[in-house]
């Protein structure tokens, strides 16, 4: 029998003493890091998928849908996440996903060729999209009020732990062992994770809880899947008014006009719109949308940048990165303090405008500034967006009541995935125009009878291609010339990146005030049950 439902606090005062949170912690942090430590990896392991000799010989169009499908099914599901967490409580829904999960990872492992890879990581992020609402919305309701802060604080930080351990972690199984291994590693992690939620974390369900709205979670998933597939196309290089983009865009807004149209007057909403109306939700939604847009696409330059002018093999790569990941640990440790000092808002204020500043920073970067200026800007970065996240996801979800926590979370992990896809999908645009225009009236050099045209078209579109050819033809003036032209594409590409961070800074400012949380104002004739207005007064 599953306990009545209680305010965060009493559930967790009763859950076995002050020790049992700080295990229940451990055991989502430990289930949270998976996701983003088989991410991380899988950067470190393209170029191996890529070789049809030690790898599956995957195109540049197959890589970039092993990667999409895994974005397109966890941003399409996280609201069908979250809603089976408020459904069936976090419990169950941590356990489905981690299942989901190990058995997508080692159908990955054995993949025999690329298409069987794109499924496998479309279950994996379908698995993602059950773990992170159901993680955080046990964070919210296991952990005392008084120590909840500090709480998110430390799910967040798990982010920065595992794209820190991921290319470390990925460089090391493919020295070792074949390209499976990457996502092979992942099966035992989740059989101990399995056993640990088992062990440790309570039943949280409560009763009153409404029946699925199997329409609104299919309209949104299909209206989410529509809009990402779209902005994923876009990214890979088609035109924004192209069918492969524009009718993906305009299918997925239409479902999810009908999709929030529906919300308002179902008497048992997936995505419960009153959830906007607290003062920090809906601010720190456009927020989190905004900063983790500028964040990706600066990181998907940053790392052309770092194997390209800089010449960097991707495992060391990788380890420059982990500058950035060590950032994000330590600024999510100490938000909670800056927040007690600043305020929770001019804490996310001085995050944004560290990170800015580091966007900024690399208009002065050329082929030769050092890696470690490139090393510290890049903890600069991690240690802002540290001090951003925990102080939005807290103000958030404060005045969230328990019995919505997974609504709540699914929300806040949308607004990170969808920021993150439009991110790359924008930066790639840029850095694909502006090199093509920078590239297109330059004479190449060639030798003396020139490049074959093929060749020449390929060192024109890209410049990795640019690149390779000038290793095999033994060209350094061609690689020196791809270089230039990366550059200045690179340049345009954080400009744009650093605008985005200001405007995310004005949101915050203008937006993201710290009011009392007040209970939601329902339409006459609908009416809370009583738990749940008990959660909406502890909150307040």
């Amino acid at each position: 029998m599953s306990r009545p439902s209680e305010p965060a606090g009493k559930a967790a005062g009763s859950a076995g003493g002050p020790s049992r949170p700080r295990a229940i912690l451990v055991v989502v942090v430990c289930a949270q890091m998976l996701i983003w430590l088989d991410t991380s990896v899988l950067n470190v392991a393209v170029t191996t998928l890529a070789d049809p000799d030690r790898g599956l010989g995957a195109t540049p169009a197959e890589l970039e849908w092993v990667a999409s499908a895994y974005t397109l099914m966890f941003a399409g599901t996280l609201f069908a996440g979250g809603a089976l967490a408020d459904r069936f409580g976090p419990r169950a829904t941590l356990l489905a996903g981690l299942t989901l999960f190990g058995v997508a990872s080692a159908a990955g492992a054995f993949a025999t060729g690329p298409s069987w890879l794109v499924v496998a990581r479309a279950f994996m992020g379908v698995g993602s999209a059950l773990l992170m609402p159901a993680t955080l919305s046990v964070v919210v309701q296991s952990t005392p009020p008084d120590r909840r802060t500090r709480a998110i604080a430390i799910w967040s930080a798990s982010s920065g732990l595992g794209v820190a351990v991921g290319p470390v972690a990925g460089g090391a199984l493919l020295s070792h062992f074949w390209w499976g291994s990457v996502f092979l590693v992942n099966v035992p992690i989740v059989a101990l994770c399995l056993a640990a939620v088992v062990a440790v974390v309570p039943e949280l369900k409560g009763p009153g809880r409404q029946v699925l709205d199997l329409r609104g979670l299919a309209l949104s998933v299909l209206g989410l899947g529509g809009v990402v597939y779209g902005i994923i196309e876009f990214g890979n290089g088609q035109a924004w008014n192209g069918p492969h983009v524009l009718l993906p865009l305009l299918l997925g807004g239409a479902l999810l006009a009908v999709f929030v149209a529906g919300q308002r007057s179902s008497p048992a909403p997936s995505l419960d719109l009153r959830l906007f109306a607290q003062p920090g939700f809906a601010a720190g939604s456009v927020v989190l949308l905004i900063v983790f847009m500028a964040l990706a696409g600066h990181l998907f330059y940053a790392a052309f940048y770092l194997q390209g002018p800089r010449g960097l093999s991707p495992a060391d790569a990788g380890t420059v990165m982990i500058a950035a990941a060590v950032g994000i640990v330590l600024g999510s440790q100490a938000s909670p303090a800056s927040s007690r000092l600043l305020s929770a808002r001019w804490t996310v204020a001085a995050g944004i405008l560290a990170t800015a500043a580091t966007y900024v920073g690399y208009l002065w970067f050329d082929g030769r500034t050092p890696i470690l200026v490139v090393a510290a800007l890049l903890w600069v970065q991690g240690f802002g967006m540290g001090l951003v996240g925990t102080p939005v996801t807290a103000l958030m979800m404060s005045g969230v009541p328990s019995r919505l926590a997974g609504a709540g979370s699914a929300v806040n992990s949308v607004t990170r995935q969808v920021g993150g896809t439009l991110g790359v999908a924008l930066a790639g645009s840029i850095l694909s125009g502006v090199y093509r225009e920078r590239m297109a009236d330059v004479p190449l050099p060639g030798g003396p009878k020139g490049l074959p045209p093929d060749a020449e078209e390929r060192a024109r579109t890209s410049a990795e291609a640019a690149r390779s050819l000038a290793d095999s033809l033994r060209l350094p003036e061609l690689a020196a010339t791809a270089d230039r032209a990366y550059l200045d594409a690179m340049y345009a590409a954080t400009f744009w990146t650093a605008v985005l961070a200001f405007v995310g800074l004005g949101v915050c400012v203008v937006g993201l005030r710290e009011r009392e949380a007040r209970p939601h104002h329902l339409p006459e004739g609908r009416q809370e049950p009583r738990e749940a207005r008990d959660d909406h007064a502890e909150t307040a």
